[in-house]
């Protein structure tokens, strides 16, 4: 499967079961302590994207009500159009984050939870060199990868009658791509998930020195 066979399969699963994945995945109190922590680090009124931002439900939602300028993009339509009716107070674009065009040092925070990992591991890198160019100098990077390397795919997601789509390299792996990038790394914590789980990584863009 190429790649954009690969992302058709993450757009339709989206679009098929947006609602479903939101019930299974509590999208309402999910993350709390990742934005809680992110909401000390930031200034007041910061830029903020949301790379594979959903349904809006709680990123932009929490970071938005906050009173932070929040973009989010997503591959799907489904979760874009809910985004925009339940974050009216943010600014949501559907495409290939992959392919998107932003300017140059834009957001004060760029964040990506369980979204890098479903993009071909072959494009992250990348990505990741966008991502530190989207970035203020000192800006955060918030991402959950994978913890070890996998590409693969599952037949009836959430019990639906779609299949999903992930791929992603180990964490030592995206560690020297988002380093690479000229971010420093600052904490890298395992987050479990049943008999699996991801990494978490918390990373900033290395300020401008005269």
């Amino acid at each position: 499967m190429d790649g954009k066979e690969a992302k058709e399969l993450v757009r339709r699963g989206y679009d098929a079961l947006s609602v479903q994945y939101d019930e299974a995945f509590g999208s309402e109190t999910k993350y709390g302590d990742w934005l809680g922590e992110l909401l000390t680090r930031i200034p007041d009124r910061s830029r903020v994207l949301d790379v594979g931002c959903g349904a809006g439900v709680p990123v932009a939602k929490v970071l938005a009500d906050s009173g932070h300028q929040v973009t989010g993009v997503d591959i799907s339509e489904v979760q874009v159009a809910r985004a925009r009716e339940r974050v009216p107070n943010a600014t949501f674009l559907q495409g290939d984050v992959t392919t998107l065009e932003l300017p140059a040092g834009e957001f004060d925070a760029v964040l990506s939870f369980y979204a890098l990992i479903h993009i071909p591991v072959d494009e992250q890198e990348a990505l990741l060199q966008r991502i530190g160019t989207w970035l203020r100098p000192g800006g955060m990077f918030v991402a959950t990868v994978g913890a070890t390397a996998w590409t693969g795919a599952e037949e009836n997601w959430l019990g639906g009658d779609v299949p999903m789509w992930w791929s992603h390299a180990d964490a030592d792996a995206t560690r020297a791509w988002i380093e690479a990038a000229g971010l420093v790394v600052e904490r890298v914590e395992f987050v479990p998930e049943a008999d699996s789980g991801h990494t978490l990584i918390w990373a900033s863009l290395r300020a401008l020195h005269n």
